[in-house]
């Protein structure tokens, strides 16, 4: 066993009773988590999905039975392997068996558009993709565009149980509505996950493969960072499973006891980390849904309470007001972790009130596996501020002008992290990687904080100048480069403004090319719609007869969002 510890220092104020300040990080695999859920916890169930459960036993020997197929279709360690999948009991089998094999996860959004699979496919290396059955027509036209060699569909509604499944081929409009939500057209020649894992030769597993190593890549996971640019995080064994361990420390939830539910996408490094590692570090049972559906939750809430909910605020907000306005039982949760986006406190009380427990906000990013603070799971919580360092997590505040200079303490700057969850770098990006990783080790997050009194962090203000609209991260220099195309738009400017529980609204300031007829926000989101993610499109269009610009010519997005207010 290696220990990751850092000099010690005194614990802050609020720090809570009982969790470590540090934390030891085994030296295995993050594969070693299953296998130790497995054989500790064979009967429990370790998955729910829409009723259809599958113990951890049997999670295992479709892990196996996974890995033999990738092995099969020429996954060796090191190749990297797309999933291109909505939350399932598919996904989570996927996920592990690539990791058994050595070789390294690549997540994607399931709804990206075939251009963007196409730069995130080509820019990994990705030789093998699982891909749901909707997202494979994508895939396939991207395929020319990147390493892939095999494309396999994954049919959502084999992972539910076998009466749903039945029910499926009434001749109901109920049934196809769920059938085509849930599955769609397979080109011929395209292989299909589950009947690869039904005929699945045993002499492949006679083959073997070599355990992975601690330091190895497990996961590339693309983000934005700081330009806009989608990259990949690389993500290592190390990494992930220290972001567990940290977790279980935080939450200091009991083995065998909990039940996580899962609606934050997988694809997405809370989702992934909260919902996939973390339950099975603790060997929970996950309640796994393809999407967050308040009457969902409250069905699967009635068969299978819940005890913890990772979300972002909109959705504790919609899951609270639907328990209210139904009578539903939420007090089963004892506490939910809020991220991605500012907890409004009229949230945070309202869930507290339908469900007694505690909600606290998480902060973290992508580079860090993603959590790297948290707010205390006790009365001491405070709405509103961003938390805590981790065990084994360290912070310093800095100039954000001079990354070595620390300011004096209370003061604002930029907020740095160091810890076991700190990213690796970014996938065949050097230059991107030396310019938020210093040479120390310490990660620029490019996020201005305080420290208050009693050690809890606070945001101040965001260096960045992507907008958090739902949870989910918008680039403004990529809906502004679709934007430039479109006839009758001479420039554009994309910002954010504040949207209540939704964060920001994507708004789109624009200088109109001469009087050009029919460019208004249906026309511009008509352009978007077939190029960005729904969450990208433009909310509002906001006509300008010039953009402000800085000396060098540099378009002043922070000037076009003060003045906002003045166009509303």
């Amino acid at each position: 066993m290696t220990q990751h510890r850092s000099a010690p220092v005194d614990l802050p104020a609020a720090w809570p009773v009982g969790v470590p300040r540090d934390v030891e990080i085994p030296d295995e695999p993050l594969t070693a988590t299953l296998d130790r859920a497995v054989r500790e916890h064979p009967d429990r169930v370790a998955v729910d999905f829409l009723g259809a459960t599958t113990t951890y036993r049997e999670l295992g020997e479709r892990v196996e039975l996974g890995a033999r197929v990738l092995h099969g279709l020429g996954v060796r360690a090191g190749d990297r392997v797309a999933l291109v999948l909505p939350n399932c009991t598919s996904h989570l089998v996927a996920f592990w068996s690539v990791l058994r094999l050595g070789a390294v996860v690549v997540e994607h959004n399931p709804t990206y558009t075939a251009d963007e699979l196409a730069h995130q496919l080509a820019d990994s290396g990705a030789t093998v993709a699982l891909v749901w059955e909707q997202a494979v027509p994508r895939v396939l036209e991207a395929q020319d565009r990147t390493a892939l060699r095999r494309v396999v569909a994954v049919d959502l509604s084999a992972d539910l149980p076998r009466a749903a499944r039945a029910a499926l081929r009434l001749p109901l409009p109920a049934a196809r509505r769920t059938r085509d939500a849930m599955r769609g057209p397979v080109p011929a020649g395209v292989p299909h996950w589950h009947r690869l894992l039904r005929t699945v030769p045993a002499w492949i597993a006679a083959e073997g493969h070599d355990e992975p190593r601690p330091e190895d890549v497990a996961l590339l996971q693309y983000t934005g960072g700081t330009t806009g640019t989608p990259k990949a995080a690389v993500l290592t064994h190390r990494n992930l499973l220290a972001n567990t361990i940290q977790g279980q420390a935080w939450t200091q939830a009991e083995n065998g006891t909990e039940v996580v539910y899962g609606v934050l996408p997988f694809f997405h490094a809370f989702g992934l980390t909260l919902c996939l590692t973390y339950s099975v570090r603790i060997a929970a049972t996950l309640v796994v849904l393809p999407n967050f559906d308040p009457a969902r939750v409250l069905a699967a809430q009635r068969r299978r309470p819940g005890t913890f909910l990772p979300a972002v605020p909109p959705m504790l907000d919609r899951l609270a007001a639907a328990a209210e306005e139904s009578g539903a039982d939420l007090t089963s949760f004892r506490y939910a972790i809020s991220g991605a986006m500012a907890l409004p406190r009229e949230t945070a009380e309202r869930w507290e009130r339908v469900t007694g427990g505690l909600v606290v906000e998480g902060y973290g990013m992508t580079e860090t596996s993603p959590v790297a603070l948290g707010s205390p799971l006790t009365q001491d919580r405070r709405p509103g501020a961003l938390g805590l360092p981790f065990p084994s997590t360290r912070i310093r505040v800095v100039d954000q002008e001079d990354p070595t200079r620390e300011v004096a303490p209370g003061e604002q700057g930029e907020l740095l992290i160091s810890g076991p969850q700190v990213f690796a770098g970014y996938w065949q990006r050097p230059e991107e990687t030396a310019e938020q990783l210093l040479p120390d080790g310490w990660l620029r997050t490019g996020d201005v904080v305080r420290v208050d009194d009693d050690g809890m962090v606070v945001l101040v203000d965001r260096m960045k100048e992507m907008i958090v609209t739902g949870g989910f991260k918008v680039y403004p220099s990529q809906v502004e480069d679709h934007l430039r195309g479109m006839p009758g738009i001479l420039d554009v400017a994309v910002v954010g403004e504040p949207a209540g529980d939704l964060g920001e609204r994507v708004v789109a300031a624009i200088v109109l090319d001469g009087d050009v007829p029919g460019v208004d926000l249906a026309a511009v989101r008509a352009w978007c719609e077939t190029r960005l993610a729904r969450y990208a499109l433009p909310r509002r269009l906001v006509v300008l007869p010039d953009l402000p610009r800085s000396q060098v010519g540099k378009v002043l997005r922070r000037v076009v969002r003060d003045n906002l207010h003045t166009h509303a």
